[in-house]
């Protein structure tokens, strides 16, 4: 099995799709809006996706937090509100932001299990932090550790409820950046100690089954390397500081933020210590550079892959989720 997510081109997947996905197995794929048009046809085509290799369980994963982060849209799926929405819940009422993010996690989920998604990229765990870039702003849930933690955890609950898993974002902490990483790679020269902050809701959910890097360079830690590439960052501040032994996801190496053609890209992060490298354009030569150049997926990433698909099962009843939408809005109009 290839150690990476791949994306796809289209609404159906194409013969060279198929044959390249089937020769190299890679541990799982990432849809986009050019893969989605209708509930029938996006179920179709993740169905088509576990026959490739006659996989029940399967990582198929997508970018749907809400907000502006939401490849599945209104008028055929719900709106789903960004994370600031329950943080400023909270500054009024904590116990029912947190069940008005769980209630909405929820519903969300069930979206992606009745189309056969398992687990989507979210929560952002973030630390929003005053001047920083917008790339993460309304996405995130708060200025203050313990509240990005405690909405997070409800996030992670609700999926779970919908039989999805989430992905804890962006690892060891992207509320610092002053450039956005699809342009361009931020320099974070915040302290050891001040970036304590930034580890802490990352500390609190570091049971989390899968989690994601961020193309960050932290001058505290390695002056060189941005941390998905850094194997300081994933081996002494990721898996020993923050203690996440779940799956570790690259964010897309395909961002600006990393220098060199994207095989090589997915070479260094994984030899860094990340477990899979997502490729999300579809590009059929950086795929295959990528299935190429990366070793076979080794033991340690197989067996975080199998406890993440352990917590997925896309067999949610779509039908609780009006009176979820409806909680959710009744606690979110507390704020009124």
């Amino acid at each position: 099995m290839t150690p990476a997510i791949f994306g796809l081109s289209g609404l159906t997947l194409n013969a060279d799709e198929r044959a390249f996905f089937r020769e190299a197995d890679p541990a799982g794929y990432i849809l986009f809006g050019r893969n989605v048009e209708s509930r029938d046809q996006l179920r179709a085509l993740t169905d088509s996706l576990r026959a490739i290799h006659g996989r029940e369980r399967l990582l198929i994963t997508i970018d749907q937090e809400g907000g502006r982060v939401q490849r599945m849209k209104p008028p055929l799926w719900p709106a789903y509100p960004a994370g600031a929405a329950f943080d400023a819940l909270y500054d009024v009422a904590p116990a029912s932001a947190i069940e008005a993010a769980r209630a909405n996690a929820e519903a969300l989920g069930l979206d992606l299990a009745e189309v056969g998604i398992t687990c989507t990229h979210s929560p952002v765990l973030d630390v929003r932090q005053e001047g920083a870039h917008d790339v993460i702003g309304d996405r995130a849930y708060g200025h203050e550790p313990l509240r990005v933690a405690a909405l997070g955890r409800a996030v992670l609950d609700g999926l779970a409820r919908a039989g999805v898993v989430g992905t804890v974002k962006h690892m060891p902490g992207h509320g610092r950046t002053t450039t956005d990483t699809h342009k361009a790679m931020p320099t974070v020269t915040a302290s050891d100690a001040e970036l304590e902050l930034d580890l802490a809701p990352f500390k609190a959910l570091n049971t989390a089954l899968t989690g994601m890097t961020g193309h960050l360079l932290f001058t505290a830690w390695d002056a060189e390397n941005p941390a998905t590439q850094s194997p300081f960052v994933v081996e002494e501040i990721i898996r020993k500081r923050i203690g996440f032994g779940g799956l570790l996801i690259t964010d897309d190496l395909d961002m600006e933020a990393l220098t060199g053609t994207v095989p090589e890209r997915a070479v260094r992060a994984i030899a860094a210590g990340c477990d899979i490298a997502l490729n999300c354009w579809a590009k059929m030569d950086d795929m295959v550079g990528i299935a190429e150049r990366l070793p076979v997926m080794g033991g340690a990433t197989r067996e975080r892959l199998d406890r993440a698909l352990g917590g997925m099962r896309a067999d949610g009843d779509i039908a609780r989720q009006p009176a979820l939408l409806v909680k959710r809005d009744e606690l979110l109009g507390l704020m009124a």
